[in-house]
């Protein structure tokens, strides 16, 4: 039985710090106390988010105790994990309304009844000055320059705040403060996680074992999902939207997706994706993830609904089966509608396309475009159509 809870909690894990002392505390059999944290720094969670949100949520129908923090003290900082430049700390105002709604979204995902949330403003804001001191004199600032963020910044002679290095710090405090057994994390905060396990060792604890998942490309199959970069699938989304969106990835995303954000079986995973390799047609399996997503944060009926309209639409442009297929190179970051119209010989030249669009004539899944100058993401795939005969479908690639 051990066996098996540890091979699921494996799934789609980048690394387990240390996996013998995790095989350890599981033969235990008491619930551990399971640890992730996040900063409220922007008001709406997705669906990267909740590829940690998901694992939690195995530990907790494992029987353990789920606490996920708010670090509304931390989120305060700014967490300098991945920034080349200093990040502006946000305001107490800010973090509070940003948290309110992490409350309300992560639910949708865990049991609210076997949930802790908890602040970690409610032990630092009682830590004085002199606490602080204690804490930081626990770790050297070679160690901290150890980190590849802020050893490019110091080598390149960029600044670095003295806050910025107090948030691992306060993180790891956090995991002494919680008692956890356990900590997740994204593959960029293991520097993070792992200070949580040495100040537990100095506290006297047995240090949390850490478990890093990966970080969760966006829309456009390249770059981390972030709202900043609008290549997010927001769990807060529209049925409609957030269904159209899954359809939009690339067949190579979808497997990904399916890893790390279905809770279907891995064996059950593997063995579509060995039908889509002997031929069968990858939407079909791309519908029944979107469909699952939207049932998640929705409902049943916003999943079915959601599935009629996006064929309604494909309908309604007579989108035909058999089509030629494209893989168009992307120019940056994308590739200029106009350009992918010409290369895709839907029509003549840019500006005949860029007259089409003015025109109404042009289509992608369904849905007209309106704006000529358009920028369509690396790492996806549309049809797009040309009047009422000309279609193609093609994959933008980074």
């Amino acid at each position: 039985m051990q066996q098996e809870i540890l091979e699921q909690l494996r799934r789609g894990v980048d690394e387990i710090l240390v996996e013998a002392e995790l095989i350890k505390k599981l033969e235990e059999n008491r619930p551990l106390i399971v640890k992730a944290g996040f900063d409220p720094t922007a008001p709406d969670l997705h669906l990267g988010h909740t590829v940690l949100i998901n694992k939690l949520k195995q530990f907790q129908d494992f029987g353990h105790k789920v606490q996920f923090l708010i670090g509304d003290f931390t989120g305060m900082i700014g967490d300098p994990t991945g920034k080349n430049i200093t990040r502006k700390p946000l305001t107490k105002e800010d973090v509070l309304k940003n948290a309110k709604t992490y409350q309300e979204q992560v639910f949708k995902i865990l049991d609210p009844e076997k949930t802790e949330i908890v602040f970690n403003s409610t032990w630092m804001d009682k830590v004085s000055s002199a606490d602080l001191i204690q804490i930081a004199a626990k770790h050297t600032v070679a160690r901290m320059l150890e980190r590849d963020d802020f050893n490019k910044r110091y080598k390149g002679g960029q600044p670095i705040a003295i806050h910025e290095f107090l948030y691992p710090l306060i993180q790891g405090y956090d995991s002494v403060v919680m008692k956890a057994d356990v900590e997740l994390g994204g593959t960029d905060q293991k520097f993070n996680l792992l200070v949580g396990r040495q100040l537990q060792g100095i506290y006297g604890q047995k240090p949390q074992t850490v478990i890093t998942m990966p970080i969760l490309e966006g829309l456009d199959g390249v770059q981390k999902m972030s709202k900043s970069l609008n290549n997010y699938i927001g769990i807060a989304d529209a049925a409609d939207d957030m269904f159209g969106k899954i359809m939009s990835i690339s067949d190579d995303l979808m497997w990904r997706y399916f890893e790390l954000l279905s809770f279907r079986p891995m064996t059950e995973i593997i063995q579509w994706k060995k039908e889509c390799d002997e031929g069968a047609n990858p939407r079909n399996y791309k519908v029944s993830l979107a469909q699952e997503i939207v049932e998640r944060f929705h409902d049943a009926m916003a999943a079915k609904k959601a599935l009629e309209n996006f064929e309604a639409r494909f309908q309604r442009g007579a989108i035909p089966d058999e089509m030629d297929e494209f893989s168009l190179q992307a120019i940056d970051a994308g590739l200029a509608i106009a350009n992918l119209l010409k290369e895709a010989g839907l029509t003549k030249s840019t500006s005949d396309a860029m007259r089409m669009i003015k025109q109404g004539a042009v289509k992608i899944d369904g849905e007209k475009v309106g704006d000529p100058k358009l920028i369509l993401s690396a790492g996806t795939q549309h049809v797009y159509q040309v009047g009422k005969r000309k279609f193609a479908r093609v994959e933008i690639k980074t």
